[in-house]
């Protein structure tokens, strides 16, 4: 195969099933445990948004001009307290409509540890798979991105809003007691939650009515020590596969992370 990398395509179930995506062609992962896999990058780069070739790759796939231009690149993705479509400035309001101005579900999960997100409801449970969760629980629901992000920094003082990919990649967490977790950190936060509703409404931001959901991944075993590949210093990653989670490969020799590279142009083969 060979084409374009994209993210890993996900399903829950129980484990997690994998397909990796190359160009136009699709190759299921889950079968190929314990299979030797190999990865050639060409040298070649594919903007994801417009197609032209780049010399370097932006925000996991963009050229410069798209990175530049773009409201899906602007820093408030990574911080959407400082949403520009809230704000009146969004460069796309179309764009802005169709993915800000949206619910948006805040969350606790456990990767490396307990941690608070936010994500659109139509990437649940997807955006908890991506990020190698073994746990999720949704508590408040939001009616668009930016209140999500008012809430997430509220709560992210008390709770870590990073997952240590490290820790993540090393084993499977401790189980959590999430609906405990959450009931005490909307406790310690309900001023400042009260605040956001005072100032948006009261359904602007309301609980999330949810149980946990477990997520298990397909790991025959956890590696002692992490080295990470990186296409551009290595241009051919091969090795036995030893398990997918988030969007990294556990290979005997090494991981890597397979979304960092979307839009790189590789050749993919397993025995």
């Amino acid at each position: 195969m060979i084409g374009c990398l994209e993210k890993m395509i996900t399903e829950w179930r129980n484990p997690v099933t994998y397909a990796l995506r190359v160009g136009e062609q699709e190759a299921p992962l889950n079968p190929l445990l314990g299979r030797a896999l190999r990865l050639r990058y060409t040298g070649r780069i594919f903007c994801v948004h417009c197609g032209g070739k780049t010399k370097k790759s932006y925000n996991q796939g963009y050229c410069y001009p798209c990175f530049i231009k773009l409201a899906q690149c602007d820093r408030c993705i990574t911080q959407p307290e400082l949403c520009h479509y809230a704000a009146g400035t969004c460069r796309e309001p179309e764009w802005g409509d169709k993915f800000c101005n949206q619910p948006h579900t805040v969350y606790l999960a456990n990767s490396s540890g307990l941690k608070v997100g936010i994500t659109r409801d139509s990437q649940i449970p997807t955006r908890w798979m991506d990020q190698g969760a073994a746990q999720a629980l949704p508590i408040l629901r939001a009616a668009s991105r930016y209140i999500s992000g008012l809430a997430e920094v509220a709560l992210a003082k008390r709770v870590s809003d990073k997952t240590n990919w490290r820790q993540m990649l090393k084993q499977a967490p401790p189980a959590l007691d999430l609906p405990a977790l959450r009931d005490s950190l909307l406790g310690e936060c309900a001023a400042e939650l009260a605040r956001i509703r005072a100032e948006h409404g009261e359904q602007s931001l309301i609980p999330a009515e949810a149980e946990p959901l477990e997520i298990v991944y397909p790991v025959l075993n956890y590696p002692d020590k992490l080295k990470s590949y990186d296409l551009e210093k290595t241009e051919t990653v091969s090795g036995i596969l030893h398990g997918v989670k988030g969007q990294y490969w556990l290979l005997d020799g090494g991981v890597i992370n397979i979304r960092k590279y979307t839009g790189y142009e590789v050749e993919f083969h397993f025995e």
